[in-house]
């Protein structure tokens, strides 16, 4: 190893720091940092010492980049762990039902529909109709005299001959009373997680949802 200086008016050696520096790492760690002040502190110029503010200075910032670095390798870990625990979290959702705010409903594995209709004041010869894609009402249901509140209704895609009439989605239209919410339960087919490392998407007939979209999980 060389060690390059240069000489002053005074004829006094001034070691220059930076000249061993070799240029296989794109950033100073640490323990380089110390040793590099350390031969800086025994080399300077007596008439012209590091200010001790210049010093402290110096030692904040590597500290402090340091520091910073260690930071945010931890917070990366620890997000990945989350991450992988949403999605685990998730996961165990498949197959199940949420009822989410929908005013589409979709047939489960057994081909019935199901939903939910919500009223801020009771409700009297309320009814809801399940609309297919070409306006045609396939199924009203009475719901008759409600109190306020959440109420469920079902329809298992039959007539009342027993034949299947009904298998794809169908449109929910409430009638007799204007409705707070209107929901349907949809299966969970699968979970999505995002290349961005954001929060786990749940898959159902009626789209892609949150987990937070559930208003209940059957």
């Amino acid at each position: 190893m060389t060690t390059t200086t240069a000489t002053d008016g005074a004829g006094l050696s001034v070691y220059n720091p930076y000249a061993n520096v070799g240029t296989g790492k794109s950033e100073m760690g640490q323990a380089d940092f110390l040793r590099l002040l350390t031969a800086q502190m025994q080399t300077q110029d007596p008439f012209e010492p590091m200010d001790n503010a210049q010093m402290v200075s110096q030692m904040a910032t590597i500290t402090n980049s340091s520091g910073i670095a260690e930071m945010n390798q931890t917070l990366k870990n620890l997000a990945s762990q989350m991450t992988g625990s949403r999605l685990g979290d998730a996961a165990s959702w498949i197959g199940k039902s949420m009822l989410i705010q929908s005013n589409i409903a979709a047939p489960d594995a057994a081909g019935q529909y199901m939903g939910q209709v919500s009223f801020a004041d009771a409700t009297s010869g309320a009814s809801v109709d399940l609309v297919d894609g070409n306006g045609n009402v396939v199924k009203t249901i009475k719901l008759g005299d409600q109190p306020k509140g959440d109420i469920n209704f079902f329809w298992d895609g039959k007539d009342e001959a027993g034949n299947t009439v009904a298998t794809d989605a169908l449109k929910i239209k409430v009638n007799g009373a204007n409705p707070s919410r209107v929901a349907s339960w949809a299966t969970i087919a699968a979970v999505q997680s995002p290349a961005d490392g954001s929060a786990s998407k749940l898959i159902t007939a009626l789209g892609t949802y949150s987990p937070s979209d559930a208003i209940s999980l059957a």
